[in-house]
């Protein structure tokens, strides 16, 4: 399981029922299910990844994020709804974090931290948008149509009056150090967040 997987797998309860949106290959669900009896969907658009979640047992619902359609869930229809490395990728990830929280009691966010001081300097130096092991794509091919930083983030939670339970940020290795901690917006390359009203 990816690094940054784990480090979300503790803020879900054994039993409880899980929506994943942009759940990939369904690794996680996977998972979650073998290992903490969830039960629950994941949501993907790739027909290659929405079938490797088939295989996996996952089941997986084809659906586009940025697209209307999660009003067919019910309000707290869910435990916990996770949404990791894809918050950037949508076109409203304000709309897309308060639905999150419609669906689910609490939300799990991960997103890379453009704020992160090697972007900065990558920056600063060569004038052009950075490339790192988090964002490897160049401006004009990327997924990644909103980037953000620990504090945009943070000020997007207060302004919708979302709670943050927990926050995690790590290096890109998904290791969680003291300097981390110390100057997150700076010194973090990964942001894990747990949110909920």
């Amino acid at each position: 399981m990816r690094a940054d997987l784990k480090l979300i797998e503790p803020w879900v309860a054994p039993g409880s029922r899980v929506l994943d949106l942009g759940c990939g290959d369904g690794t996680l669900m996977d998972y979650l299910q073998r290992e903490k009896s969830v039960v629950g969907y994941g949501l993907e658009i790739n027909p290659d990844y929405i079938e490797e979640c088939v295989r996996k047992g996952v089941n997986v619902i084809e659906q586009d994020l940025d697209e209307d359609r999660l009003h067919s869930f019910r309000d707290q229809t869910f435990d916990t709804v996770i949404m990791t490395q894809a918050l950037q990728a949508v076109r409203r990830p304000d709309r897309a974090l308060t639905e999150m929280l419609r669906l689910g009691r609490e939300g799990i966010v991960t997103f890379p931290n453009f704020g992160y001081w090697r972007l900065r300097l990558h920056q600063l130096w060569n004038g052009r948008m950075p490339m790192s092991s988090t964002l490897p794509h160049t401006w004009y091919n990327t997924p990644n149509i909103h980037l953000c930083t620990v504090r945009d983030f943070e000020a997007l939670c207060q302004e919708h009056r979302i709670r943050i339970k927990d926050r995690t940020v790590v290096d890109n290795a998904h290791r969680s150090r003291w300097y981390n901690r110390l100057w997150p917006n700076f010194l973090g390359q990964i942001a894990v967040y747990r949110v909920t009203r």
